[in-house]
């Protein structure tokens, strides 16, 4: 292999060269000068020793005055390029050769790669993933172009690797031994990435994230295994959290008509439910609803039995008879469904929300500061005149799809200052500031890096992440072994996280049970609950869902 200089070193043997050429010429000059100009000849070494004064600006000694213009300019202009050389030529040539040679050594090519994942480039979209990874112990390798990126990561305790890629391909010579390869450029680098890891004869899983969807067949037939769009699949997420239409809040509803209903309520603060236990509230002896769950910066939870606090601001989901769903709703806050959703931010990811919001059939208003097509009031989403002229007051929902975390947080509590019943979806950028858009009000906050990582953890890790979205959904179920039990008095029926809102007996449905009630053997159960609760529910009591009546 021939021998190859460092940069940092070549150019330090070009100011090696630079400086003493410098100061041979303009010394020698001076010489000639002093000889022909002034009159008064001075020896080389004598021209060096005024050249070396005069560009480290140190002073003349005793030769200080020139008669002829021409000495006098060139005294003049001197300084001058000793100041050019001290100043920009240095800091351009001397100080990276000392950083590379004491800080700690960046990698250039890839490590043994045996069970490990390649990550090509880093970003926002793989940021929650790579912790995933961290916690669960897995191996990886970043393979970055970015210098100063790499070595902040380096000094995160990433494993990184600093190159470029188009320069050096034979620095993913290793990566035939790696489990899986991530691209997360853009559609262009990731293409040549792809192209570069199979020529080094990767046989294994290649995982592309695309901005544009138009470019899955073309990154398919250069070598990609699939090809993902988060920004587009956030989008989704955040418009099915906004419309019912989008994600029905209860799949099978229709199996009980009209008789049982699901709503969501706001626990308002100082309300008579929150803060209070459920088991205390006695909702189903009083009422007849049964509490799902709760929403809870973003997280749905099943409730657990008695025991199960009501936390103050959270969004409740109770299924019951709709007379008594009233009721419950005037003692918390029901959530407004009617009125126009109100977006703000008209980039990729707020046109895929109203592109969806549109597809079923939602009225929608969209702020953005510049006007174009589909934009309907111009404004600043942080000005309340905007908010005001949008009707944020009477929307149903309120999408922040904005591209910057910090003007998102002060959004957020704008928004929920003027507007503080309506749901409110925000987007995330940094899964980090997700916590903080929480504390300043939102109902339901999410990051492209939590719906690569959804998507990619369920490819890459043995563990599937937590979905973004609970659905929750109605059954039809056999008793299995909870014949002989009450449908509400069961204490491992509710660590399940599902209810019983309905038994079907005799081709009658019954909603309302007494304390003597006990399920039968032939009886049909309508049990609600999300589905991960729903999978507990029937491995815990043996049972299955039963065919659907005619």
């Amino acid at each position: 292999m021939p021998f190859k200089i460092k940069p940092a070193t070549r150019r330090l043997l070009t100011l090696l060269t630079i400086l003493p050429t410098a100061v041979l010429t303009l010394g020698t000059l001076y010489m000639l000068g002093m000889t022909h100009l002034e009159g008064t000849p001075r020896t080389l070494l004598e021209g060096i020793q005024w050249a070396s004064e005069s560009i480290t600006n140190t002073g003349y000694g005793h030769d200080n005055h020139w008669e002829h213009p021409v000495m006098a300019s060139f005294v003049i202009v001197t300084p001058f390029i000793g100041q050019f050389l001290i100043f920009l030529i240095f800091p351009v040539l001397v100080l990276p050769y000392f950083e590379e040679k004491f800080e700690v050594r960046m990698q250039h090519e890839l490590p043994p790669m045996a069970d490990t994942v390649l990550f090509y480039r880093y970003g926002p979209a793989i940021e929650s993933l790579l912790e995933e990874f961290k916690r669960s112990g897995s191996r990886f390798v970043i393979f970055e172009e970015d210098l100063e990126l790499a070595r902040n990561l380096r000094d995160r305790k990433y494993n990184v690797v600093f190159g470029k890629l188009a320069d050096d391909p034979g620095a993913l010579a290793r990566v035939k031994e790696a489990r899986a390869v991530v691209t997360n450029a853009g559609d262009h680098a990731n293409a040549t990435c792809t192209m570069i890891v199979r020529e080094h004869g990767f046989s294994g899983p290649i995982y592309a994230l695309a901005d544009e969807p138009i470019y899955r067949p073309p990154m398919i037939q250069i070598g990609a295994t699939d090809v993902f769009t988060p920004a587009h699949v956030l989008g989704a997420a955040m418009a099915s959290r906004a419309s019912t239409r989008i994600s029905p809040p209860a799949e099978g509803m229709h199996l009980l008509g009209t008789q049982v209903g699901l709503a969501e309520f706001r626990v308002r603060n100082g309300s008579e439910l929150a803060g209070r236990r459920l088991g205390d509230l006695r909702l189903r002896e009083e009422y007849g609803v049964s509490v799902i769950g709760q929403w809870r910066e973003g997280s749905f939870t099943t409730t657990k039995g008695p025991e199960t606090l009501i936390d103050s601001g959270a969004i409740l989901v109770v299924v019951g008879p709709p007379l008594q769903l009233e009721k419950v709703g005037r003692m918390a806050m029901p959530i407004r469904r009617d009125g126009p959703i109100v977006l703000a931010g008209f980039g990729a990811v707020g046109r895929k929300v109203i592109e969806m919001l549109h597809d079923a059939g939602e009225n929608c208003v969209v702020i953005d500061l510049l006007p174009g097509p589909g934009v309907d009031v111009v404004g600043n989403v942080l000005d309340n005149a905007t908010l005001a002229r949008a009707g944020v007051a009477n929307a149903s929902a309120i999408v922040l799809a904005l591209a910057d975390d910090s003007e998102a947080v002060f959004a957020t509590a704008v928004v929920r200052d003027q507007a503080p019943e309506v749901p409110l979806i925000v987007r995330v950028n940094r899964t980090p500031n997700t916590a903080r858009i929480y504390k300043a009000g939102a109902d339901f906050a999410i990051s492209q890096g939590q719906v690569a990582g959804q998507i990619l953890a369920y490819h890459l890790l043995d563990e599937q992440i937590i979905p973004v979205e609970s659905r929750i959904k109605f059954s039809r179920q056999n008793p299995g072994t909870l014949v002989g039990s009450h449908p509400w008095h069961n204490e491992t029926l509710e660590q399940t996280g599902t209810k019983i809102v309905a038994v079907e007996r005799s081709q009658t449905v019954l909603i309302e049970f007494d304390d003597s009630f006990r399920i039968q053997a032939n009886d049909v159960l309508y049990v609600c609950g999300s589905l991960n609760s729903l999978e507990r529910y029937q491995r815990q009591f043996q049972t299955g869902p039963t065919a659907t009546r005619h």
